[in-house]
């Protein structure tokens, strides 16, 4: 309930602020426009500017930003926003402004924010910068995207196993601008990793203490080159606090957060709920209708040409016209809507249990059957169930299908919801295993390319079994 309600307030400040916002740049006057906006920096976090800023014309963008109260407040809204505020902002700001701007700006943000930057640009500003960070910025802009070595920061404390707490505790105050809370890690003389203190040890101990007798080891690391999924399950399964990454000497080049871990997870999640819709996983509230055509088309067609096939399908049953097709079709959406629903349901948790690595290899195959077991019996139920209200429905309306038989009518539609649904159940199976195994986004398979197979095969299946039961009865 508290989430629900931070949320609650979030949205209503987004909302609120946006609004105030879309009337200071609608006001006639332009000395008043610009104080209404001055104000309104200053009275809000650069943080909910910054996503207030996304929902505004690129050509004010800028202007918002010009308005912040101070350089540190101009970087907090620089990180927070989004890519395509980011590029209005570097197409306005001089090359001075810039290297002002990323002199202070941490240097695991920069390799992020730089993302959004022409290359041309960019390498006119690694000149201008200083050099020792220009070239930490280039290294961490070499990993990949979505790697260990790019959720990294390399700034953390780390301290040799001979010095004193003491000693590590004067050049922490001296270096106020490192977080703390990254943790303290201990190395050796060659600058191999041995362990982490945590902040607690520091405190409760002597300051004549050697870190060595205060150190713990350090149980998990990754590499730069790890995936994002691999870190998420890392932090996830056993709660740490700030992963350490090491190259293949051991030596300590980087920690990743949990701040870091929570913006790779929306990230992931984003992309995931992105890829169930049959959209990309970045889409911008300004993008133009061609834009979000193009996105979203490539998916569709799938669709669209499942759909022609499912007349083709519809068609071949019309030389029995005026019999089982004219009342068959009346199901077909009950038939779909059904077996698709129980896909969608197997295909979710199949889904959940590889994201969060709660299948183990070993038990796939009993997964399976019990899966299948309970798309069985779920179809029989419901089959039943409704075969039987078709049934009596048939019958009190006195064989209103055309002079159809009742119970062909209902062993009709009570057999077809049967095999539609064990259908359905197999496709929401199969199909993540399937998208795994050659090396896509199983989140894919819960998505329009499922979606337009279930109607194909569950609505196929249902006409087979009417044709066959309709061969019996008639």
């Amino acid at each position: 309930m508290e989430v629900l309600g931070s949320e609650s307030k979030t949205n209503s400040l987004d909302d609120l602020l946006q609004e105030k916002l879309e009337k200071a740049f609608h006001k006639q006057t332009s000395k008043v426009r610009l104080h209404d906006i001055a104000k309104i920096a200053s009275e809000h976090s650069p943080i909910d500017l910054a996503h207030a800023a996304s929902h505004l014309p690129h050509n004010v963008r800028p202007v918002l930003y010009e308005n912040l109260p101070n350089r540190d407040a101009k970087i907090r809204f620089v990180i927070n926003t989004d890519g395509d505020t980011r590029l209005a902002l570097f197409r306005h700001l001089t090359d001075l402004e810039l290297k002002k701007l990323f002199d202070k700006m941490p240097v695991d943000d920069a390799a992020w924010v730089i993302e959004d930057m022409p290359e041309r640009r960019f390498r006119r500003l690694m000149e201008q910068i200083d050099s020792k960070k220009a070239s930490r910025i280039v290294d961490l802009k070499k990993h990949h995207r979505n790697s260990a070595g790019r959720l990294m920061t390399s700034e953390f404390f780390a301290f040799t196993m001979e010095m004193t707490i003491g000693e590590a505790a004067a050049y922490i105050r001296d270096n106020p601008r490192i977080d703390f809370a990254r943790g303290i890690f201990i190395l050796n003389q060659a600058g191999e990793l041995q362990g982490t203190v945590p902040a607690r040890n520091m405190m409760i101990n002597p300051p004549t203490t050697p870190l060595r007798q205060v150190m713990r080891p350090v149980l998990h690391k990754v590499t730069p080159d790890a995936t994002r999924e691999e870190v998420i399950d890392l932090v996830e399964r056993y709660k740490i606090f700030n992963l350490p990454v090491v190259n293949i000497d051991n030596d300590l080049i980087g920690v990743i957060t949990q701040e870091d871990i929570v913006e790779a997870m929306e990230d992931l999640t984003d992309m995931t709920i992105a890829h169930m819709a049959g959209a990309r996983e970045k889409f911008s509230s300004a993008d133009s209708v061609m834009k979000r055509f193009v996105a979203r088309a490539p998916w569709l067609v799938v669709t669209l040409f499942a759909g022609l096939v499912n007349v083709g399908v519809m068609s071949s049953f019309q030389r029995y016209e005026g019999g089982i097709l004219t009342f068959v079709l009346f199901f077909v959406p009950l038939i779909t809507g059904m077996s698709g629903n129980i896909g969608l349901q197997c295909s979710t948790i199949l889904i959940r249990g590889m994201a969060l690595g709660t299948i183990p290899s070993h038990s796939k195959r009993e997964m399976i059957l019990k899966e299948l077991a309970s798309g069985l019996f779920t179809g029989a139920f419901f089959g039943v169930f409704c075969g039987l209200v078709v049934y009596l429905l048939d019958v009190l309306g006195g064989g209103a299908f055309l002079g159809t038989s009742p119970a062909a009518v209902g062993a009709i539609i009570g057999c077809g919801l049967l095999g539609s649904c064990f259908a359905g159940t197999l496709l929401g199976i199969f199909s993540p295993l399937f998208f795994s195994r050659i090396g896509i986004d199983p989140a894919v398979s819960a998505g329009p390319i499922v979606t337009a197979f279930n109607d194909f095969l569950s609505m196929t299946i249902f006409f087979l079994i009417a044709w066959g039961i309709r061969a019996v009865f008639l």
